[in-house]
């Protein structure tokens, strides 16, 4: 077994470049391969077992399951990340998200009531109570798969996130219960399908990324209309956006009354993220 040939039997899938990257990873992931020792012959030596297991994880790849899916875990700023079909696979943009909402509560009470709406892997929540030492965060999902998996994410990165139940389209009538509302809920419309990766469309849930074409903005207006109320005085609300309603997003909430709101952009230059104050 071959570095090489793998890497060849995923062009098509993959091109050259990130064919490689994505061998090199499962194999660091999977097998605690380092680069080095890839070179050097690894695959050689790996147990009948080993072999075995590699060779049914490139056949997943080459029917264009993603390899997150295919590991089972996923990198999500310094951590890893146990995802399976059924959640969404954490993104690099959504831990830009985490150090805003980290950045900003450095000056913030100590102790803070934080609500994470639409958790899946738990990613969001679990990197908050790990960086926010001292705040309670909770998280929803309307998914129950979701939610046990936001659990055993909580408990291998041993850190305390309340799971609950919810829907964030039909929330509780709380009234100053947070004093951080954060989500990256479903915002890509369903006439955007035709520019997405086959891999994505095929294996990642639907549920955590679609929204209809006529009300793209569904749940940013159903969870700023919840956590208007939901929010302590000088509370904060953050969300993860589709860029191409990004400003529309900030004038439904200026509309709902929100103050200080903010649009703040993400690494490649695209607004992504926004802050709301009451």
């Amino acid at each position: 077994m071959d570095y090489r040939e793998l890497c060849r039997e995923l062009v098509g899938s993959y091109d050259e470049r990130e064919a490689r990257a994505v061998v090199m990873w499962l194999l660091e992931v999977a097998f605690g391969l380092t680069p080095t020792d890839v070179l050097c012959g690894a695959l050689d030596r790996l147990a009948d077992g080993q072999r075995l297991q590699l060779r049914g994880m490139m056949d997943r790849l080459r029917n264009g399951e993603p390899v997150q899916y295919v590991a089972g875990v996923a990198d999500f700023g310094p951590r890893q990340f146990v995802v399976r079909p059924g959640v969404l696979i954490p993104r690099p943009e959504t831990y830009e998200l985490c150090q805003w909402v980290v950045a900003d509560s450095m000056s913030a009470a100590a102790e803070a009531d934080v609500l994470d709406i639409g958790t899946g892997s738990g990613c969001i929540a679990v990197t908050l109570a790990l960086a926010l030492s001292r705040a309670h965060v909770t998280a929803w999902d309307v998914s129950p798969a979701a939610l046990e998996i936001a659990r055993n994410n909580a408990k291998i990165n041993d850190s305390i996130v309340s799971c609950e139940l919810c829907d964030a389209l039909c929330p509780p009538a709380d009234e100053a219960r947070w004093d951080i509302v954060v989500s990256n809920p479903p915002y890509i419309c369903e006439c955007e399908r035709k520019d997405m990766e086959p891999r994505v469309l095929e294996h990642e849930p639907s549920l955590a990324l679609f929204v209809p074409d006529n009300d793209p903005q569904r749940y940013y207006r159903a969870i700023g209309r919840y956590a208007m109320k939901a929010l302590k005085p000088g509370g904060r609300l953050f969300f993860e956006l589709n860029a191409a309603y990004a400003a529309d997003t900030r004038s439904m909430l200026e509309a709902m009354g929100y103050g200080c709101v903010e649009l703040r952009d993400d690494q490649f230059g695209r607004p992504r993220f926004i802050k709301a104050m009451i």
